[in-house]
């Protein structure tokens, strides 16, 4: 028989013990790996001082890559970065997994010695997490280690033994060879799901749902006002006024979302401050609050993407907090850092300016759902969110201008103004549509600007003048759309923007890096004759 269809154990003395087949080593080397995992989770989720071992090392992967490769990543995956990422890790784990169940049924020391390592690589990652524990951390990886280690030394011994009977016994059956084996592996991989499902459902996702849906919003003392008529077109494939909570684009470094409880929640106002302070989420709701209508838009969003959005906010302003502080001289920056340890940090007279930039605790109506900051973040018209948004707010910190949020060191630009941009999305990009009369649409935005026109151009032809929707805010996107005589052929159409300030959207074509992208949305249609 091949050495590559049956294992066997080196024992200490030198000897060859009964073989394992290479498929049941390799299963339970898997089997054990997500054992091991599985309790560390379970622990994870159950003591809350300590990170999931699996985020840990994902936001190690995020934290080390190059800036090039993490632009790359977004700009081929979007919002389904993160699923890939966690979907890689686990692929990687699986890998390693078999590669150690094999290595263990020919030497099993070296394969435990693996294990541990394997382990050991998840801890080190976990101990930079924010606020980790780290005793507990090592701690729970060394009993995670234990489990996994020993599931496999019990589900290779299980194999091993089946193997010694089928040689004793020629003639015994298969199945009966087989049963022992398969339902140790069965109630391994049982207590590995259970495991792992336990550590997901005590991260507190359905107690977080329900602490959400029972708080009320105070009513603002400065509320947005109502929707002009004709502000929304309400176009078939127009893309709404309001996004949607469920639908709005989510761009962050948060492999898991933070679940925050508000009982224990406290945002800190420090730094270059003459009164530093602290407020819980009561305190923070009984404050005065705005409501405003404002677009975000990621800096990695391409020439006509859909890393955009736009929502009522309600919040409380920043500039009451900041003048409760006291602004000191020389603190020129306000960094916001999240409960996750991400940071981002625009001009502190930005914040002192814009009367709409808040501390935001709701978002179209409701409370702050959790994939977009629960229970508080930044929100700061004019400003792409990597340097102005941070989501699951834990302080604001004024600094100099010296220090750096998260994304400067990885190559952007340390200050983020959103350029005046546009996108075409009614037709779709390579749709076939009818001859005759047709609709050319789309949504414009340039905050703390307006948008005052959008132009179009069909082929070669002119540039011709769109139809604006009623303004709504000047930092909120605007619709527009220009009727069109469709001719049967292939047709490019273009779009371009001008903002309050009388800047026309420029053609000049240029990446997401270093500080978002420019140049006219360009789609190709084909009109059917």
């Amino acid at each position: 028989m091949s050495a590559s269809a049956e294992l066997g154990e080196q024992h200490p003395a030198g000897g060859v013990g009964h073989r394992v087949p290479a498929g049941r080593a390799a299963l339970s080397g898997l089997l054990a790996t997500a054992l091991g995992i599985g309790v560390v989770e379970l622990a994870a989720g159950a003591l809350g001082a300590m990170p999931s071992l699996v985020i840990s090392v994902g936001d190690t992967v995020i934290d080390s890559v190059p800036g090039w490769l993490e632009r790359a990543a977004i700009a081929a995956l979007g919002t389904n970065d993160k699923p890939v990422l966690l979907a890689s890790i686990a692929l990687v784990a699986a890998l390693l997994g078999v590669g150690t169940g094999v290595l263990a049924a020919r030497r099993f020391p070296l394969g435990a010695a693996a294990f541990v390592l394997f382990t050991a690589v998840g801890v080190a990652a976990g101990l930079a997490a924010p606020d980790a524990s780290a005793v507990l951390t090592v701690l729970v990886g060394l009993v995670g280690a234990a489990v996994g280690v020993l599931a496999l030394h019990l589900l290779l011994r299980t194999a091993r033994q089946e193997v010694a009977r089928r040689e004793a016994v020629p003639d015994a059956s298969p199945t009966a060879d087989r049963r022992g084996f398969l339902l140790l592996a069965g109630a391994t991989a049982a207590a590995a799901v259970t495991t792992g499902v336990g550590g997901w459902l005590l991260t507190g996702r359905e107690r977080l749902t329900a602490v959400r849906a029972a708080i009320r919003l105070p009513r603002p003392f400065r509320q947005a006002g109502p929707v002009p008529a004709g502000a929304d077109l309400e176009i078939p494939g127009l893309t709404p006024l309001f996004i949607p909570n469920s639908e709005f684009y989510r761009i962050d470094t948060a492999l898991r979302v933070p679940t925050i409880d508000p009982a224990g929640w406290q945002l800190e106002v420090r730094g270059m401050v003459d009164r530093p302070f602290t407020l819980t989420y009561d305190e923070l709701m009984e404050l005065p609050q705005i409501e405003a209508d404002v677009t975000l838009t990621c800096v990695s969003n391409e020439v006509g993407g859909d890393l955009v959005g736009n929502a009522r906010w309600q919040g409380v302003p920043l500039r009451a907090l900041l003048e409760r502080a006291g602004v000191q001289q020389g603190a020129t920056q306000l960094l916001g850092r999240s409960v996750d340890g991400f940071t981002a940090g625009f001009p502190t007279i930005t914040a002192l300016d814009l009367e709409e930039a808040m501390v935001a605790v709701g978002m179209n109506g409701e409370p702050l759902p959790a994939a977009h900051g629960f229970p508080a973040r930044l929100v700061v018209p004019g400003l792409y969110g990597y340097v102005s948004a941070t989501k699951w707010l834990s302080a604001i910190e004024l600094t100099d201008w010296d220090v750096d949020g998260y994304w400067i060191p990885r190559g952007w630009a340390k200050e983020g103004p959103i350029k005046t941009a546009s996108r075409i999305d009614v037709p779709r990009p390579g749709s076939a549509v009818a001859a005759g009369r047709q609709v050319i649409a789309g949504v414009a935005w340039a905050p703390t600007r307006g948008i005052e026109g959008v132009e179009v151009r069909v082929d070669d032809g002119p540039w011709q003048q769109a139809v604006l929707a009623e303004r709504l805010d000047v930092d909120c996107w605007r619709q527009w759309y220009l009727p069109w005589d469709a001719t049967p052929g292939r047709h490019v159409i273009a779009a371009r923007a001008t903002d309050g300030a009388g800047e026309v959207q420029t053609d000049e074509r240029t990446p997401v890096a270093p500080d978002g992208a420019s140049g006219y949305p360009v789609i190709e249609v084909v009109v059917a004759d």
